[in-house]
């Protein structure tokens, strides 16, 4: 079994209560998103993680968002928000920008690196907004995905989506309590959605036992 953790945009613009697009709760997370990456980097399992990486003229920031499609400038290009929280601090990272890359020797590059992964994207969905990450899944071939992140209604169901319908053969797994949503309501729908889709929805604890 090939298993890899799916770490979706744990950065501090969307944790940290003073960011520019907190999630709310996204903080009581914290302690969760240390477990899971600890866990990760002592059994060796591979991290691949997402991050927004924004500049002003991105079709997502405006500062007359709809909430929808743009949202408020957040995750700024060399900004303090835009980093990682330290809790899923990631280990000698492949960070891929997006741009186009020649898919055979990125892949190549990806099953060489001995460490985590790091996608940076322009916009809420990874395998829309850059076009290298559906090369890097394909490359990693998962049998098992772990997903956990923020916000659960954005930038989460995004990468389900995109997981389901590029690894349908891998075990999906959204873990509850290393999750927040921007809309707490529309987040436990789509918890519960999942789980009678086939999508395991655990949590932590049974994660890791």
């Amino acid at each position: 079994m090939t298993e890899i953790y799916w770490d979706v945009d744990t950065q501090h613009d969307f944790i940290a209560a003073t960011g520019l697009l907190a999630v709310p709760g996204a903080e009581a997370v914290l302690p969760v998103l240390a477990r899971l990456t600890q866990h990760a980097h002592d059994r060796g399992i591979r991290i691949v993680a997402t991050a927004d990486d924004h500049d002003l003229g991105h079709a997502e920031i405006s500062s007359t968002p709809d909430w929808t499609s743009t949202y408020p400038p957040h995750c700024m290009r060399g900004s303090a928000g835009q980093r990682k929280v330290a809790e899923t601090t990631l280990r000698t990272p492949l960070v891929v920008h997006a741009v186009p890359h020649d898919a055979e020797s990125l892949a190549a590059e990806v099953r060489a690196h001995d460490g985590d992964l790091l996608i940076l994207k322009p916009g809420t969905d990874v395998f829309r907004w850059n076009p290298n990450a559906g090369t890097i899944l394909a490359a990693l071939a998962p049998t098992r995905i772990v997903v956990y992140g923020v916000a659960t209604d954005v930038c989460v169901v995004a990468a389900v989506d995109g997981l389901r319908r590029l690894a349908p053969a891998a075990e999906l797994i959204v873990v509850r309590d290393a999750v927040a949503a921007l809309d707490a309501g529309r987040g436990r729908a789509l918890l519960s959605e999942w789980a009678t889709h086939g999508i395991e929805v655990v949590t932590s604890e049974h994660l890791l036992a």
